[in-house]
Parts: structure tokens; sequence; C-alpha cells
């Protein structure tokens, strides 16, 4: 009998295992099977003629077409083949169709989107487009199906998800566009409310201080710098007085803004980038020199995808956004180009008017209208569908109440399909800057800082979108548009946008501070601007010579020097005086790391770096949560990280240290610096037996690499999936950005009609596919800052596509 049982439990573990086995064959078989074709034929309906596809070593193609139509075809057979799901979480987080492929988990990422109702949009856009644009369209959307029918098994994720994908349409292209609006601007007005609620509770010359119009960080190409304004008097607002005997509460914790598929920034710092050029007459060689590098969050796959277009008269090369047919930044032999987020204002909130007699109703300037109401299905895999209401005005969409219970709309650049209609092949046909300048402006993309060079030496800088025509107010508070005094009244012409053309001294900067001044500020507005730290070095870097080499220029891209943190160096030591020393072995041992450790550079294996950043964090995160204690308390949803040039009126305070602004718990501002001190050294002491000196800058700014699905994984897939986690030189407030998981998504360095002398390297691999050659061959190069080549290099792979 017991014979009988083990043998009966012999065969049902052996059965087990074979099934595991062969389940595990199957499973690597289906993911080997949805590797992208490199060599031999294959047969697309509507090429008008073959497409010739090679790819190099690091697997960048070079597509050889007859016509525009037939690259567009190709591109989008390639995209399909090697990022299809990336594609895929675009097009659903704009349309707000992310729970319907991963679940519940999504549902209110789903729910925030809707209300902007892009899926509809993206359909109007397709209605706009100029026939040229159209045959554009249709191409790459049939090239991204026929790519990704042609796969032997679906993209990998969709086994994990058990899912199929869907095909893509036209209008899913202009939704990874509005996904990219979703990724570099204010979708909610989430800034302007914060100014809303500082300008509604606190004195005007409060709100002037705390909100102010620039810093001595500024560096703009044109116009006048701005200093911060002064510090108002306790006869203005005496906070020892307005606060005393009431307690501080912590800042507010906000839930992260990042989810696995969310491309949302999770820090408070801007999503940014680092663009510039000079002329031909600064140049060794005598051409001008574009550089760029685009600040986004390094995940796996890269945000880009290198390529080489070629048909007759014409080649483009540089990076693509997979799922749409256009040329992001680059070259077309006759200019380069390249991108930073402006940060200039592309939205406005606006305060309705209720009909007291019936809430269905609002206020316009042609008298009481209805609200329009949209009932959205959000379809949830594996569980009932959910609805959600949303209100339109003639506007754009209602968020709902502020804190005072007023209803809000928000008019966004991102709701206009007209201007999204302008987006399939921007400046692919511009030979000289001026045409660059007439094909950007007015386009609907999320604006851009455009910094252009032609193959003359002519460098220039204008932006990038859609510019709407604001009359009778400046966009920066909420407002009332009911009686048509404010209102946003069309679109400025190119004539009025802003320009900068052949700058005397041959330079042009941008890095997502403010560029210019006057009129032409005026016109851009204020989205909050970053603090000029960055923008302020890349500027003394450049003037600091005459003639630049592009690997003169890809060092400027790799410094990991930070002058914005050396006067927050300065203060941390002046903080420690021998009195403060007396009997605190600690602090002494603190001291002699920032005197002695440190160099000025974010490098990894600095202590001294990482002990002043996190000072100036904390010690201005406790002084912004006693000042702004009010607007926190009457505010749920108020945000002074918001204001990204903040730092001018926290040092002003921490270095005049006015007694009025001091927290009552504190006698002296000298004691609430230490304290902050001894709260970094508690924080680096807790649970470490590390000594101070052994705790790096490499602990805080480890740069994770992650597939989206790898969070939800076990750690063995995990591992399968991402890059290895690394420690880099680098900050929010160096030229070389790295910070958590934000850093440099490509770097570019190219001369217009010279492009065999160019550079350019980006994170992670040409392909999403963990198996491909392609998936993680290039991550070293972006690394270690190498100058790898521009072009694509000789074929090693050849697919020709034919009709």
């Amino acid at each position: 009998m017991l014979r009988r049982l083990l043998k009966a439990l012999l065969i049902a573990l052996i059965v087990i295992l074979v099934a595991i086995v062969a389940g595990a064959f199957w499973a690597r078989s289906e993911v080997r099977a949805s590797l992208a074709q490199l060599d031999g034929t294959h047969q697309v309906q509507g090429l008008t003629a073959p497409v010739r596809i090679e790819r190099d070593r690091l697997g960048i193609p070079s597509m050889h077409g007859a016509t525009r139509e037939d690259v567009a075809r190709a591109l989008g057979f390639l995209h399909a083949q090697d990022r299809f799901f990336q594609m895929d979480l675009a097009r659903r987080r704009a349309a707000g169709e992310l729970a319907a492929l991963v679940g519940a988990r999504a549902l209110a990422l789903d729910h925030e989107i809707r209300i902007h109702r892009f899926r509809e949009e993206a359909h109007r856009a397709v209605d706009l487009l100029t026939p040229e644009s159209r045959r554009i369209a249709n191409a790459y959307t049939d090239g991204v199906n026929a790519g990704l029918s042609s796969l032997g098994a679906p993209p990998f994720e969709y086994l994990m998800l058990r899912q199929k994908p869907e095909p893509w349409r036209p209008e899913d292209s202009f939704l990874v566009v509005l996904s990219m609006f979703i990724t570099l601007q204010d979708t909610d007005g989430s800034y302007e409310s914060t100014l809303g609620t500082m300008h509604e509770l606190l004195p005007q010359p409060m709100f002037d201080f705390l909100a102010p119009k620039g810093t001595e960080w500024d560096a703009p190409v044109a116009g006048e710098s701005f200093s911060t304004p002064p510090i108002p008097g306790p006869d203005v607002y005496n906070l020892r007085t307005r606060r005393a005997g009431r307690s501080t509460l912590p800042l507010p914790e906000r839930p992260p803004r990042v989810e696995l598929w969310d491309p949302r920034a999770s820090t408070d710092e801007a999503l940014g980038s680092n663009n510039w050029a000079v002329s031909g007459a600064l140049s060794a060689d005598g051409h001008a020199i574009v550089a760029n590098d685009m600040h986004l969050f390094i995940r796996v796959p890269n945000t880009w995808y290198r390529a080489s277009m070629e048909w007759p008269d014409h080649r483009l090369v540089g990076v693509t956004l997979p799922g749409v047919p256009a040329l992001v930044t680059g070259s077309n032999t006759h200019i380069a180009w390249g991108f930073t987020n402006t940060y200039a204002d592309w939205g406005d909130l606006i305060e309705l008017q209720i009909d007291p007699a019936d809430p269905d109703y609002y206020l316009t300037p042609d008298g009481w209208r209805e609200f329009e109401r949209f009932d959205e299905a959000i379809a949830v895999t594996g569980e009932p569908e959910q609805h959600e209401l949303v209100y339109w005005t003639i506007w754009g969409p209602v968020l709902g109440p502020d804190y005072r219970g007023r209803m809000r709309a928000y008019a966004w650049v991102a709701h206009s399909a007209e201007r999204l209609a302008t987006t399939v092949t921007p400046l692919e046909n511009a030979r000289t800057v001026a045409q660059a300048f007439d094909e950007a402006n007015g386009a609907g993309i999320p604006g851009q800082n455009l910094v252009v060079a032609d193959e003359t030496g002519n460098i220039g800088w204008t932006v990038y979108a859609a510019m709407p025509r604001r009359v009778g107010f400046d966009g920066s508070l909420p407002t009332s548009w009911a009686d048509g005094s404010h209102a946003w009244k069309g679109w400025l012409d190119r004539a009025e946008y802003p320009r900068i053309v052949n700058p005397r001294n041959g330079r042009i900067w941008t890095a997502n501070a403010r560029v210019v001044g006057g009129d032409m500020l005026a016109k851009l507005g204020d989205g909050s601007y970053e603090v000029g730290a960055r923008a302020r070095q890349i500027r003394e870097r450049l003037m600091a010579r005459d003639h630049f080499t592009l690997r003169d220029m890809l060092a400027i891209q790799m410094d990991a020097r930070s002058e914005f943190l050396d006067r927050w160096r300065q203060l941390l030591l002046d903080s420690l005086s021998p009195k403060a020393l007396d009997g605190r072995k600690d602090r002494a041992e603190l001291r002699r790391i920032i005197e002695h450790g440190w160099s000025g550079r974010a490098e990894p294996d600095s202590a001294a770096y990482g002990f002043v950043h996190r000072f100036r964090d904390l010690l201005s995160e406790r002084l912004v949560s006693f000042v702004l204690s009010e607007c926190y308390e009457a505010d749920p949803t108020f945000d002074y990280a918001t204001v990204r040039r903040r730092e001018g009126p926290i040092w002003k305070m921490v270095t005049e240290k006015p007694q009025h602004l001091l927290d009552p718990q504190y006698a002296t501002w000298d004691e609430m610096i230490l304290a902050t001190v001894d709260a970094v050294i508690e924080e680096a002491k807790k649970d470490h037996s590390t000594p101070l000196a052994e705790r790096k800058w490499s602990e805080y700014n480890v740069i994770e690499f992650r597939h989206p699905l790898s969070p939800a994984l076990p750690s063995f897939f995990s591992r399968w999936l991402d890059m290895p986690k690394r420690a880099f030189a680098g900050d929010m407030y160096t030229i070389q950005v790295h910070s958590g998981t934000l850093g440099a998504s490509e770097r570019m360095v190219v001369s217009p009609g010279h492009e065999a002398e160019g550079i350019m390297h980006m994170p992670a691999g040409q392909s999403g596919h963990p198996l491909s050659p392609y998936y993680a061959n290039s991550h070293e190069a972006w690394v270690n800052g190498d100058p790898t080549p521009f072009l694509p290099g000789p074929a090693e792979h050849t697919l020709t596509l034919g009709p």
C-alpha cells in the first residue's frame, strides 16, 4: 500500500515537473517569437516601392525609401516590432484607458485624465489633417499594424498581462503627443492654484516676496534680470505673533505622482533639459553647433528611438518617439535642432459663476449656459466597467471646487485639436533658421524652447508651440471669464512670436529657466520657470572660451559641478562655529567632512555633497512649513513646491534672518539652523553604524532603470527586465542632471551638414525586448558619456520591406 502511494506521489511530482518545464519552454518560445525581424524580406501592403532597413551594431535603423509615406510606413513597422507596449501605454495614458490593460491599480490615473477627453480630441485632430499629413499618418498606422501582426507572438508584456494588443489607429499617434503634454505641463493648474491661494491669504508684499519673478540665478539670453524682492517688515506680516502658541505642522504628505505607467514627475523639481548653440564663428571648423540633452524619467525601454530616414532629397537623423511618425530632435542635414521644456504659461484656471437658481448653468459673455455632460465609461480588466461623469464649459473641463468652494474650469492649450493636427511632420523640410521658426511657431506640441542652427552657421531660439492670445489679464492667477473682459482670443500669429537670431555674442542657451524678458516674456507668461542655476552655469561655460569643438560641448553636458550649493556649504560651515562645536563630536565630525571633503562636484563618493544637499532641503522644508503654514492649513491642495524659484526667498530669509518670520519654537535663527544640522546628523545615523564620512552621495542618488511592469513582478523577473542600479555624478542643480529616476534621456551634439562628426547616445537600447541584443547595448556609452557617433554605423542586418 505504501509503495503504491509513494509511486503515485512520484508520478504526480514528475507530471508537475514536466508541466512546469513544458510551461517554461512554451513561455520562452512565445517570448522569443515576439522578437523583431532583422533580416530577409517582408511584404507590407501599401508601399509604392521597396524600403531597405539597415541596422548597425546598436540596432539603429537606417531606412531608405522612395517616398515620405513609404518611410513613415517603415518607421511604424519598426516602432511596433521594437516598442509596441511602450506606444500602447502612452496612448492609453492620454486616453484614460490603462485600467483596461493592467487592471484596477490604474483606475485613479484613468479617472484623473478622463476629464480632458483626449480620445475625442485625437479623433477631431485626424479629421483636421491636411491631405499630405493624412497620407503620412495613415501610412505610419498601417506600418505599425503590419509590424505588430508580423511578430511571431504578441510582445512579451501581453503574455504577462494575459491580454491581446489592440490595433493602432491614426488618432493614437495624437494620443502619444498628448501623453507628452501630460508629462511636461500642468494638467490641472496646480501652480496657478497655489499662487491664487497665496495671493488671497497673504499681504501683497509677502506674496511678491514668496513668488518672485526671478532670482539672482537668472541667466536670460535676452532681457533684464530680476532680483528677489525685499523681505516685508513685521508691520506687513509678523508670523512671530500670528503663530504664537500654535504648532507648526509638517508639510503634508503628497501621494507620489508616478505609477508604473505614469510618465509624470515624482520629484518637486522640474522635468528639464539643456540645449545650446554656438554660431559658426565660434566653432573650430566654422560650422554652427547644437547641443541637447532632454531630461526625462529614465525607463526601460528609453523614451526615444534612434533612427535615420532617407527618401529622395531628404535625410533625417536623430530620435523619434514611438507612436509618432516624426523626427523629434536631430538633423535634416540643413538644420539641426534640440528642445527643452519652456515652463511658460500654457493653461489658465477659470473661476465659474454658477447660476444660483440652477447649478447646471454657468455664466458666459453670452449669458447663462448649461454645462455639457459626458458619461465616460472606463473599462477595467477583470472587473465591472466604471463611469466618470465629466462636465465641460466653453473654455474647457470643470476641475471642481477650490478651497473656498468656488467651481473652476481649466483652459489648456492641449485641448486644441486644430493645433494638435499640425504635429505630423514638423521641421523636416526646413532649410534655414527662419524656415524652422515658421514651422515651429503655432505647432501643437508641448511648448518647447527650440534652439536651431543651419548649415550656413546661423543660430536661433524661438518657442515651438501654439501660444494663446490672452486679452485683459496675464494668466498668473485664477480669474472669471464670465463678462468677456478676460479671455483667450485665438492664437498668436507667427510674426508675434518671441525670436532670437544670431545674438551678437554668438551663443544661445536654455535650461527650463526664463530665456527672455519684456514683451516677449509677457506673451509667454510664467508657468513656474526653473531657478536658473543650470542656465547660468551653461552660460558661464560658453562665455569662458571663444572656440568650441563637438567634444567640448559633450564635456559641458557631463559637468557635475554645483555652483548652486557652494553658498549652502558655506552657510553650513558658518553655523558650525567653535561655540556650536563645543562638546559635540558629531558636529565637529560633520564640519571636517564639509570643510575638507568638498570638491563642488556631485560625485558619487562625496559624503560632503550629500550632507550639504540634505541640509538645504531640510532647512528649506522647515522654513516653508512655518512661513506658509496658513496657506497649507486653509488649502489641502496647496503646494509651494510648484514655485520653482523658491530658492530666492528661502535664501534671503536664512541669510538676513528676519526675527518676525522665525518659528516661535526657536529663540534665534542660529538655533533653528543648528537644529536642522542636528536633524541631518541624526537622519544619517539612524539605522546605520556607518561613520558619517562614509555616507556617500551615491546612497541618495542611485538611479533606477526599470521596466514599467517590473515593480509588480518577483525580483527574478525584475532583474531580467531592468538595467542595474547605478550611482551617478550629478544632481538636479548641475548641468549633468541625475536624480532618482530622472536623467538625460539622450545627449546630442551636431553641426548641420556635418553629421558624420556628430555625437549621440542614450540609455538602455533600441529594443524593448529583453532577449534582443539591442535591449541594453547602448547603455554603457551613455553611462560613461562616450562620444559615440551621431550617425548609424555600418549595416550588420538588412531587412527589405516590399510592396
